[in-house]
């Protein structure tokens, strides 16, 4: 077998592949394997017949074509390897000579990960930022805690801003009945600003029994399309006015809230569990910026391949999670004041370029640091999600798969690499 590869771009090689006898051989031998259960040979069963009588019974050019099918298999794989092609996508391959049993010539053109040039990668300036609870950020949680223990209760007067009320409502569009416009027994509570501007003042003035039309107009930039801009009416029926009365921030509120005796203890626990957490967000914005910054200080081409799968999984990301809001891409969009293509080009490609860039970035600082991940280690993080998911059937299924570990192996290499990145830095 002769291989001559030939340089396209820096993500595009063509290789020029000739065999001869001795590469075909082996694969029409192959052929008449797989050929075998196709014919039937007399005095033998289905597939176990000798090669030799195979070839008798078989169709001459069916046996050409699987045994070219063959060579090019055995040999396309065989020429990666060699010259240390790593191939991304599906290989273009032309047939541009055969003479069955004796020669053939192919050309392949395939993509291939880019040759990448690494920048500096100890002496990035990209620095962890430092982290601070203020009285601000433990007043936020202990409001918080306080709502939990709000005590409802239903009063016989007109509703006020701060009553949470119950309530029916019926919205209609030009007389319509429109799509999510209506509910029973909605709990609502008044200057929550949970619907559209001027819904919730409207019930204030109210008492239970009440029945009465709200008037309002949506905005012109509303996610639903079919409501942008439209005035509405909703009939709603006042049910009952719960007057809310949120507990003192006191010791007794901090021991409903757990094994805290006063409530110095519980702004204690609160600072603690707080400071965490921001650490925690500071060091993955911090590794973040830190592979970002290296992947801007190296050279590297982004193949047009991984680009187009970048997009389409951050295209599917982005529509899975507006479908949990029952909002369709268009009604995102135009809430953005974007065209399709504008949203491409400004927003969905440059996102696909610094995850492709930044992944790549990992991968050749993976080999730089010769990064591995055993087989104890997979197994280990594996019982960990199961341990995560045991109530979860098809997540236990999912983490069985080889495919599935293949890819927790990968995360393991990348958050060992970022780790080390994160050591030399610091």
């Amino acid at each position: 077998m002769k291989a001559n590869v030939k340089k396209i771009s820096d993500v595009k090689v063509e290789i020029a592949v000739v065999l001869d006898r001795e590469d075909l051989e082996p694969a029409r031998l192959k052929a008449l394997q797989k050929l075998a259960g196709e014919v039937k040979v007399p005095g033998f069963r289905s597939g176990k017949a000798p090669s030799n009588l195979v070839e008798k019974h078989v169709d001459p050019n069916r046996l050409a074509s699987v045994s070219l099918e063959q060579a090019i298999g055995d040999t396309l794989w065989k020429t990666f390897s060699e010259h240390k092609i790593a191939h991304i996508g599906r290989p273009d391959v032309v047939v541009t000579k055969y003479v069955p049993g004796e020669s053939a010539e192919y050309t392949v053109t395939v993509e291939k990960l880019p040759e990448i040039k690494l920048g500096d990668y100890k002496k990035l300036k990209t620095k962890k930022p430092v982290t601070k609870v203020s009285e601000k950020d433990i007043e936020a949680v202990l409001q918080n805690i306080q709502k939990s223990f709000v005590e409802k209760k239903a009063v016989a007067r007109k509703a006020k801003l701060g009553d949470e009320v119950v309530i029916d409502f019926e919205g209609k569009i030009d007389g319509e009945l429109f799509e999510g416009g209506s509910a029973k027994d909605f709990k609502l509570e008044l200057g929550s600003k949970t619907f559209i501007a001027g819904f919730e003042e409207a019930v204030v003035g109210h008492e239970s029994g009440d029945k009465f039309d709200i008037k309002v107009t949506f905005p012109k930039n509303y996610r639903i399309e079919a409501q942008a801009g439209k005035k509405a009416v909703f009939t709603t029926l006042l049910k009952q006015v719960n007057e809310l009365t949120l507990p003192k921030i006191d010791d007794e509120l901090a021991k409903k809230s757990g094994a805290f005796a006063t409530l110095k203890e519980l702004k204690a626990d609160i600072k603690v569990n707080l400071a965490h957490q921001k650490d925690h967000e500071a060091t993955n914005q911090y590794k973040d910026e830190l592979v970002l910054e290296l992947a801007d200080k190296s050279a590297l081409v982004a193949p047009e391949i991984l680009l187009e799968d970048q997009k389409k999984l951050i295209r599917q990301d982005i529509e899975r999670n507006l479908s949990f809001r029952k909002v369709k891409l268009e009604e995102f969009l135009r809430s953005m004041h974007k065209t399709e293509a504008e949203w491409e080009e400004t927003e969905l490609k440059p996102m696909a370029e610094k995850r492709v860039r930044m992944g790549l970035i990992l991968a050749r600082l993976a080999e730089e640091f010769k990064i591995t991940v055993s087989d104890k280690e997979v197994a280990e993080k594996v019982a960990e999600l199961k341990t995560v998911h045991q109530k979860n059937p098809e997540v236990l299924k999912q983490l069985d798969m080889p495919e599935v570990q293949r890819d927790i192996k990968n995360r393991l290499v990348t958050e060992k690499t970022v780790d080390e990145l994160v050591k030399i830095n610091t």
